[in-house]
Formats: structure tokens, C-alpha cells, sequence
């Protein structure tokens, strides 16, 4: 196994080559090539760099060194790798995988849905010259589901959680020249873990799909002093016209540090505000209002997304110990007296459901280019926000969200069985997601938990009911900007928004589920009850339909079986265009007719596997006009 080097400006990758050897002379092509130079100059060849783009636009360094690529990697079902020190430098893993790709889809190059518990990564880097004398941070966008990290054989960090970010700093481990970066993950077949619908068996399961197991976002290098900003919180504040900044320190500092932050609103004069503090939390406001007058404030919403650049730099005297660029948006999302209110102004929702799942991919993103083109499917359909259904999404996301103005609810994926450790999975999970995104305008509503799942015994079950109201609460604590909808779609405890989910077919038959809120409250409109035995609603919940529809074609998209499961949509199938407008105009417009409604979350924008209900064929093709649905998506008169 031999790894080498590119020197591409800024991105460095590995390659591992098996049994072919390339002059000098020789340029190998492909698609994507980049020529790697290797530092004895004694060969060349390319590889490809799979999602090359940052990672977290929402929080740039300008050191950025990107270990996308080809890894070497192993199964290990036998568990036998710490017995026999895999981890050691120098050890070779027999297969290699196409990184940030999950083994179980075709772009990792290996593909199946065999359960493998244990997986071992291995890779070759060394450390940019520009890095070299600053403390080096390795980070993973996300590991599914615990991981161990070794650096030339030193257990370097661990992590667990699968769908959240987490950074070690290795400059302790260290070498000069290549350094050898291991990883064993381990991803059982655990319902305790925050799965969403990654199927826990082999095969497909009703709305439950083929899982993901190990890295499956971008790993990267970055680079900072000996104190180094952890985070960068931005709280907007409409009404004061204002924005606080909460700043987190990864250590405590010896002594004062000075902040420097840097204000650009869509190209105005830089604004620059400073403090010298101690302290491991650092609090600083801003002024937004730069003109002094209400002109000056630039708000952010689906249909006006203006947003503000932030430069945060963190100094010892003169030296500078970090530099991290973010971005916010001045916005403000409440519910008062029944109604969704943003930028305090009642705000109609017209939502819909997206799972995140490409075919070839699963739930990484193919490229970058993928998730602009999935924010601009929504948008050109006519609808003005979306559902993230159980996925915390890459950060991309919500980075095209916010630039290209649509909202978005962000929902954690579900456990499937009531434990202590469920539960604990559950809240870190929640905590962390909070705070990775919570400078997303985007973001308008966390979703904690989902039709019961996790919690099948919520009805009754005092200590479920109890889990719901804790997740609420956790989620007002860590994030008191947002709303909460706490079991979206029935059974709710403590709630912002008052959610059923009703996938009736018939128009006719929908309205009269909801003809009455009083009624709503008391039975609900489906199988389950609105809300847990002894919880009663304060009347001041947002009302909203937050899933319905999901209407299949019998021509389009997959059809028949797949992978053993027939393939399905809610309330039989349509026969065409004309047919699938006629019975979503007639479930859109009855819901649309509900007076104390405040809004609708379609199921969904793409098929997912044996799921065909899509607005978009797994590949991204229009299944109906987009101009036809979107003149079907509107406000009712007079909101």
C-alpha cells in the first residue's frame, strides 16, 4: 500500500494504489483528476477529490486542509482489530473505500447492505506547510456511530453520536513528515442509537431504508493558536435591534484575551466592535442598526434572505490565536395567540417533507451542487420552507437555505426502544445539533421527536411523557429562538406547534377531519390521540398539518419490487399528471380551508427507495410541472 501526497493549494488527499505502477511519464485520466506529486518524484498519478468544497460555511478557518479521498479500510466482524493492534502505524486494511462515502452505497466503491459492526479506516497525510508551529484539529462532520481515533498509533479521541460533528486536536501526535491517521468505528444494529430511518436489519422495512455506517461527511484538517474559538453563537434580537455574540473558548485562557469582531452587511462599510475579556465564555452585542434608522435593519425571511458576514478573531496582544468567518441573519420566529409569527408578522408555512437520500449515495450529498439543487426543487415547487425529516442535514443544507431563503425545521432521528440510554442519546444528540446549526436563519423549529417513535408507551407512560417535556425544555434552554414541536404528529406533550399528520386521500374526507379544533384536541384526526393522557393543549398552539398527501405514481419513479419491498405511496397510486394535480388540489385546498390552520408539510419532494411518493424521482427529475404545483401552493385569502 503506497500513499501519496496532492498538492493541490490548500486540499491535501490520499491514494492508495494496488497493482499498478505508473511511470513518471504517464498521466492518468479520469473525470476528476488531480496530479499527485509524490515527494520522491518517482511516480505519478490523479484521484479523484469527492466533496472538495468546506465543510461548514458557517464557520471558516482560513487553514483548511481537506482528507476526503481513498482510504484504505477493513471489516472486522470478528472484533479481532484492538486484540491485534490494527491501530499501529503501518498496518494495512485489505480494501479501500472513496471517503466521505458509507460502505453500504456505490460511491464508497464498495456498496451492499451486509451488517458489518466494526469498520477500520486508515490513511496517510501530512500536515500543510501553513499549519506547521499552530496546534492542528482534526475534524469529522460525522462518524456513524461510535469511533476511536488514532494518530501514528496514539488513541488520539473518540467520539459517539452519528449524525454530529466532533474535533481532536492531534498536535500532540505528531510527526514530522507522513503521519499515519486510524479509525475503528463501531455501528451496531442498536436501536438505542438515533438511527432515523436507517433500517436496523438487512433489507428494506416499510419507511425505513439501507443504513449508514461509518464516515459519511467530510474529514479535514484546520489549524489555531493555543486557544481556539469552539464555537460562535449569534442571537438576533428584531426588536432591540441588536445581536448578541457568545463565543466559547476550547480552554481556559492564562490571563485577557481581546475579541475583534468585524460586521459586514451586504456590502456596507465594515462595523467593528472589541472587548478584552477573561473567561472561557465571551459575551459581546452589537449594534445592527448602523444608520439609526428602521431602514438600517435588514431582516431576513424566505422571501427577502439578506444576511450578515461576521469576521471573530481572537488575539493575544498582537498575535493572533484564531480566525473563524460565520454569517446570521436578523430574524425572529414566535407563537402568539395561536399563530406563526416571523419578523412579528402571522407567517402561512407551506412546507415539504425531505429525507436527504440520494441513490447512489444515501445520505451524503453526491457533491455540494446537490444540495443547492435540492433547496431550489423546493422553492420552484411553490413552497416557502421544508421539513428535515429525520436527518440532521450536512451543513451545506442549511448554508443554501439561508442564502437562497427558504425555512427549514430540523428534526433529530429517532431511537426505537424507551431506555436510559435511548434517552441519553436522544438529548446529546439534540444538544450537539443545536449547536453546530444555531446560526442558521433557516432554522425556524427543532423537532425532538416524531409520532412516538421511541416513545411507543407515551399515552400513559409517565416517564415518556416525561422524556417529550424534557426534550422541549432542553430545547428552550439551549435555544430559546426557535420553536419546538415536541411529538410531531400526535400524543404531544408541552408543544409550540400542534401537530397531526392525516394521509387521507379524499379532499372531502380531510375536511371533515378537521372541521372542528375543539374536536382535534379531544380525538385527533388518525389512529393515535392528539395528546397524552393527562396533558391538555393551552389553546395557544400553532395548528398545523405537518404531514400529508404522499401520492405515488403507478408510472413513474421505481416501480414493483425492490430489494424484496414492493414499492408504495399513501392511499394508492395515480395514473398520471392530471390525476395527481386533481387529488393534491383536493387534500392542499381542504387544509387550506381550515380557519385556525397555520400552515402544511406535503409528503415528500423526492422518492426514497421502495418510498415512490415523491415530487422528484430519486435522481432528481420532475415527476409534475413545477409551475402546475406551484400555482396549486398558496396562501388561503387573506394570509
Amino acid at each position: 500500500m503506497l500513499f501519496f501526497t496532492c498538492k493541490k493549494p490548500s486540499i491535501y488527499t490520499a491514494l492508495s494504489i494496488y497493482d499498478a505502477e505508473y511511470p513518471i511519464d504517464e498521466v492518468v485520466t479520469c473525470k476528476k483528476l488531480y496530479v499527485l506529486e509524490v515527494e520522491d518524484n518517482m511516480r505519478h498519478t490523479a484521484t479523484f477529490m469527492p466533496r472538495e468544497e468546506h465543510p461548514r460555511p458557517d464557520f471558516i478557518r482560513d487553514t483548511f486542509a481537506s482528507l476526503n479521498g481513498v482510504w484504505q479500510f477493513a471489516f472486522d466482524d470478528e472484533d479481532a482489530g484492538l486484540r491485534e493492534g490494527w491501530y499501529r502505524a503501518g498496518h494495512g486494511l485489505p480494501l479501500s473505500i472513496t471517503v466521505p462515502f458509507c460502505y453500504q452505497c456505490e460511491m464508497s466503491g464498495i456498496g451492499g447492505d451486509d451488517i458489518h459492526p466494526v469498520l477500520w479506516y486508515r490513511r496517510a497525510f501530512e500536515v500543510p506547510e501553513e499549519m506547521r508551529g499552530r496546534r492542528v484539529l482534526l475534524r469529522f462532520g460525522a462518524v456513524d456511530y461510535t469511533c476511536q481515533v488514532y494518530v501514528n498509533g496514539h488513541r488520539a479521541g473518540s467520539h459517539t453520536g452519528g449524525y454530529t460533528p466532533f474535533s481532536i486536536d492531534i498536535t500532540w501526535a505528531l510527526a514530522e513528515g507522513a503521519n499515519d491517521l486510524c479509525l475503528r468505528v463501531e455501528d451496531r444494529p442498536d436501536c438505542t442509537q438515533p438511527r432515523g430511518k436507517q433500517y436496523w436489519q438487512r433489507g428494506l422495512m416499510g419507511c425505513w431504508y439501507t443504513p449508514t455506517s461509518g464516515i459519511w461527511q467530510s474529514v479535514y484538517l484546520e489549524a489555531a493558536g493555543d486557544t481556539a474559538l469552539e464555537r460562535v453563537h449569534i442571537t438576533p434580537d428584531i426588536d432591540r435591534h441588536q445581536a448578541v455574540v457568545e463565543i466559547a473558548l476550547d480552554r481556559m485562557p492564562e490571563g485577557p484575551l481581546r475579541v475583534e469582531l468585524e460586521l459586514t452587511q451586504e456590502g456596507a462599510s465594515p462595523r467593528r466592535f472589541s472587548a478584552e475579556q477573561e473567561g472561557q465564555i465571551i459575551r459581546l452585542p452589537m449594534d445592527m442598526q448602523a444608520d439609526g434608522g428602521i431602514g438600517g435593519l435588514r431582516l431576513w425571511s424566505p422571501e427577502h434572505p439578506h444576511l450578515c458576514d461576521l469576521t471573530v478573531r481572537l488575539l493575544r496582544g498582537t498575535e493572533t490565536l484564531d480566525q473563524v468567518q460565520t454569517y446570521f441573519g436578523m430574524r425572529k420566529i414566535e407563537v402568539k395567540n395561536g399563530y406563526v409569527l416571523l419578523n412579528n408578522e402571522p407567517y402561512y408555512q407551506r412546507l415539504v417533507l425531505d429525507q436527504g437520500y440520494w441513490p447512489q449515495s444515501l445520505l451524503t450529498p453526491p457533491d455540494g451542487g446537490a444540495l443547492r439543487a435540492d433547496v431550489e426543487w423546493t422553492k420552484a415547487f411553490g413552497y416557502n420552507g421544508a421539513r428535515k425529516h429525520q436527518k440532521i442535514e450536512d451543513p451545506r443544507y442549511y448554508y443554501w437555505a439561508d442564502k437562497l431563503g427558504l425555512l427549514v425545521w430540523g428534526e433529530v432521528p429517532s431511537v426505537y426502544v424507551f431506555s436510559h440510554e435511548s434517552a441519553a442519546n436522544l438529548l446529546n444528540t439534540m444538544a450537539e445539533f443545536i449547536s453546530r446549526d444555531y446560526n442558521h436563519p433557516c432554522i425556524v423549529a427543532w423537532v425532538p421527536l416524531n409520532e412516538s417513535w421511541g416513545v411507543p408507551r407515551i399515552y400513559t407512560d409517565k416517564r415518556q411523557q416525561a422524556l417529550a417535556r424534557t426534550l422541549y425544555h432542553a430545547c428552550k434552554a439551549l435555544d430559546g429562538t426557535r420553536l419546538v414541536s415536541s411529538n410531531d404528529g400526535w400524543e404531544q406533550t408541552t408543544t409550540d406547534i400542534f401537530a397531526l399528520h392525516d394521509y387521507t386521500a379524499d379532499g372531502k374526507d380531510l375536511s371533515l377531519h378537521f372541521a372542528c379544533r375543539q374536536q382535534l384536541e379531544t380525538i385527533g384526526c388518525d389512529r393515535r390521540m392528539p395528546y397524552a393522557n393527562g396533558e391538555l393543549p393551552t389553546g395557544k398552539e400553532a395548528f398545523m398539518v405537518t404531514e400529508y398527501g404522499g401520492i405515488a405514481f403507478d408510472s413513474l419513479g421505481a416501480q414493483g419490487s425492490m430489494g424484496g419491498m414492493e414499492t408504495w405511496g399513501y392511499g394508492g397510486k395515480v395514473g398520471g399528471e392530471e390525476a395527481f394535480l386533481k387529488r393534491f388540489a383536493g387534500a392542499t385546498d381542504a387544509i387550506r380551508a381550515i380557519p385556525f390552520c397555520r400552515g402544511y408539510c406535503y409528503t415528500q419532494l423526492t422518492d426514497v427507495l421502495q418510498e415512490i411518493n415523491g415530487l422528484l424521482t430519486p435522481d432528481r427529475r420532475p415527476k409534475v410541472d413545477p409551475d402546475s404545483l406551484r400555482a396549486l401552493n398558496r396562501n388561503p385569502e387573506g394570509r
